[in-house]
């Protein structure tokens, strides 16, 4: 049964399905879809301010690559959309395939893009929030010194910590009173703090 088996994680292997998923739009449905559960076109419009007809073809296409499914149940043309799981995987850009690097790049940039959108709209927002919570968020860099095996092993220690709770965002039962949604975000890499130089730029 569809409800029976895992809803993990979804794994895109090709550069359709990457370019895909690189829209805005899609970003944002999918993250309404994993958080509030499914969604009709008309639910997903009210919440994010897109039109109706925008969230049902965004919709639609995201069908095509396996991100999203209908939940069953609803009347006419309003029919319910959820996740087909919780995360989504692809490789990393290789340049021995240039077309499968330069649709992860771009699908890359575009939650870059939509991680800043988060972060601006909490510090926007920030000012009017409860003091617990303001207290708690995180906020802040560590500029590490690293082999490319201990960015790995940081990586795994990061997911051991994360795994007690990543079942309650399929799961809304298992959430305390008063939790709330957390965008805890994985960003660890060769930092290139100095800008690269072209060959324009003039001598030191």
């Amino acid at each position: 049964m569809p409800g029976q088996r895992s809803r993990r994680s979804a794994r895109l292997t090709s550069p359709q399905a990457l370019r895909g998923y690189a829209h805005p739009i899609r970003l944002t449905l999918m993250m309404l879809l994993r958080q509030d559960g499914p969604q009709t076109a008309t639910q997903a419009a009210e919440a994010t301010g897109e039109s109706v007809p925008s969230c049902s073809y965004h919709l639609r296409q995201m069908a095509k690559y396996g991100l999203v499914e209908q939940a069953g149940g609803g009347r006419g043309r309003e029919k319910p959309w959820r996740a087909t799981a919780m995360a989504t995987e692809w490789d990393p850009a290789s340049p021995q395939d240039p077309l499968a690097a330069a649709a992860a790049n771009a699908l890359q940039l575009a939650l870059a893009e939509r991680y800043f959108e988060l972060t601006a709209r909490w510090v926007q927002a920030q000012p009017e929030e409860a003091a617990k919570w303001r207290e708690a968020a995180q906020f802040g860099d560590t500029l590490l010194y690293l082999t490319a095996a201990e960015l790995r092993e940081l990586g795994s220690k990061i997911d051991s910590l994360l795994q007690p709770y990543t079942g309650r965002l399929e799961d809304p039962a298992t959430r305390p009173a008063g939790s709330r949604a957390i965008a805890v975000l994985r960003l660890a890499f060769p930092a290139l703090i100095a800008r690269p130089r072209s060959t324009a730029d003039p001598p030191p």
